[in-house]
């Protein structure tokens, strides 16, 4: 512990500003402002260097937080970055997407604000990529294994990195033009800009790793063909199943999956259109959904020049404060305001959506809602509470039920568990021969760190598939596991 009464002195958190709303919604770039690695330094040292640190069992990575928190506050950023780097291969992408139930687990947070884990975390990675400490980390001899990872999210990505390290030959098979998964499509710009991808793709290529974009396995390449050339085969595609709301009035025209909405406005920054086809310019925007997905189509609304926007979620609002059901150190599920529901807009909670109203042409120009309660036998309609809301466009952001059946699962015969999830076992084998799988496909929809971890870990039992001996990978956390949040 670099200062034992740090904690005491600094009491105050402090975070990036947001750059100004009327700036930042004229753009895409990311909403934060610089910030001050003198401040980092001080709030660094409000780490308690406990003798527990339940921020390690927060964490499905099993981040070393402790140790690189003290390495910031003495000023050894280079050190600090390789001890980031032993548990987690993206820290930019963890420290500007991931909730953070580290933060919830700290020591620190029982009675004072917690630790910023997070942002010392990005900061980490920045300096580190702008004082040319990430380099490219080529394994010395090559096994003449080969792998195929099929899906280029963060699982993949992680478990890929893993792979070619170890020296086996690993190609990523990506359905889509480019690589990154959700993290390139579903992810808004100004929540992550995408050169943060880009840079790790090419330091991956100088290690090794193949990039194969265009590639729908069990369409454009056979899983038999998949199989024959390869020696493992780790399944990394993601939850992309998404839900959907069977009502009246689905059919209309201007009611969209949020992942045909945001995908859109990722590929005007890359230069794929001049203006997205499914646009919220001048339209009165209801998102249905009150999570992450959904805040992410509120900010790309906002930048689209919308009308008005509405978010709508079926549960009560959280509370703001920790309630006593979710004590210390669970993450609990407290009331957000992201960036961009700093930017305007108007969320209700309690109602449920009965029906899509259209208009003589066939496009949806309101929704009919009721108030619900929670009731033991799930929501109840509250009577007389059905009232109209104005629609030019609706996005569905009700989260996912699973991965994609039809294709590669289907041909490939893997046993799915009652909730339609690939089976594992406790070193990421699916029922069929030399065949993993790790991350939301497996999982279920989860978040950023869980499939990094996943990636890692899978990584480990593929090497020791392949060498038949010890791994020298290292093992985040087995599939079986279940975190505190």
């Amino acid at each position: 512990m670099a200062d034992p009464k740090g904690f005491l002195k600094i009491t105050e958190r402090e975070l990036p500003a947001h750059r100004p709303v009327d700036v930042r919604i004229q753009d895409w770039r990311e909403v934060y402002e610089d910030f001050d690695r003198g401040t980092v330094t001080k709030q660094a040292s409000r780490c308690m260097d406990c003798g527990i640190p339940f921020c390690h069992n927060g964490c499905p990575l099993g981040n070393l937080i402790p140790e690189w928190n003290t390495l910031v506050h003495t000023h050894d950023w280079a050190e600090a970055i390789e001890r980031l780097h032993a548990t987690n291969n993206f820290p930019e992408f963890t420290g500007r997407l991931c909730p953070a139930p580290c933060e919830s687990a700290c020591v620190l947070g029982i009675n004072q604000p917690a630790v910023t884990i997070k942002n010392i975390e990005v900061s980490i990675i920045d300096r580190a990529w702008e004082e040319g400490w990430v380099k490219p980390l080529p394994p010395a001899t090559r096994t003449g294994k080969k792998v195929a990872v099929v899906g280029s999210g963060p699982a993949g990505l992680a478990a890929a990195q893993q792979l070619t390290r170890a020296g086996h030959d690993v190609t990523v098979y990506e359905r889509a033009d480019r690589i990154g998964g959700l993290l390139r499509y579903g992810i808004p710009e100004f929540k992550m800009e995408k050169r943060h991808i880009d840079r790790r793709i090419a330091q991956m290529t100088a290690e090794g790793t193949v990039f194969r974009t265009g590639v729908d396995v069990g369409a454009d390449i056979t899983v038999e063909r998949l199989r024959a050339d390869h020696d493992a085969v780790v399944l990394t595609g993601g939850a992309t199943a998404w839900r959907d709301l069977p009502v009246p009035g689905r059919e209309l025209a201007g009611v969209h999956q949020a992942m045909e909405y945001l995908p859109q406005a990722n590929r005007v920054q890359f230069g794929d259109y001049d203006r997205a086809p499914i646009n919220a310019e001048g339209k009165h925007v209801v998102v249905i959904g009150g999570g992450d997905t959904g805040a992410d189509c509120v900010g790309t609304a906002h930048r689209q020049g919308a009308a008005s926007v509405t978010q709508l979620e079926i549960m009560p609002k959280p509370p703001a404060e920790r309630p006593d059901s979710q004590p210390w150190p669970t993450m609990p599920m407290l009331y957000k305001v992201t960036s961009a529901h700093e930017e305007g807009g108007k969320r209700i909670y309690s109602v449920n959506t009965l029906e899509f109203l259209g208009d003589d042409q066939g496009r949806v120009r309101a929704l009919k809602l009721v108030e619900v309660q929670r009731t033991a036998n799930g929501f109840e309609p509250v009577q007389g509470t059905e009232r109209e809301i104005p629609a030019d466009l609706v996005t569905l952001a009700m989260g996912f039920v699973g991965p994609q059946k039809e294709g590669m699962i289907e041909q490939l015969g893997v046993e799915l568990d009652g909730r339609g999830n690939v089976v594992r076992d406790a070193d990421y084998r699916t029922s069929v021969e030399g065949v993993f799988c790790a991350g939301d496909m497996g999982r279920g929809q989860s978040l950023i760190v869980w499939a990094i971890a996943e990636g890692r870990s899978a990584a480990a039992a593929v090497d020791r598939h392949l060498t038949g001996d010890d791994s020298d990978l290292p093992v985040a956390i087995p599939p079986t596991a279940r975190p505190l949040v």
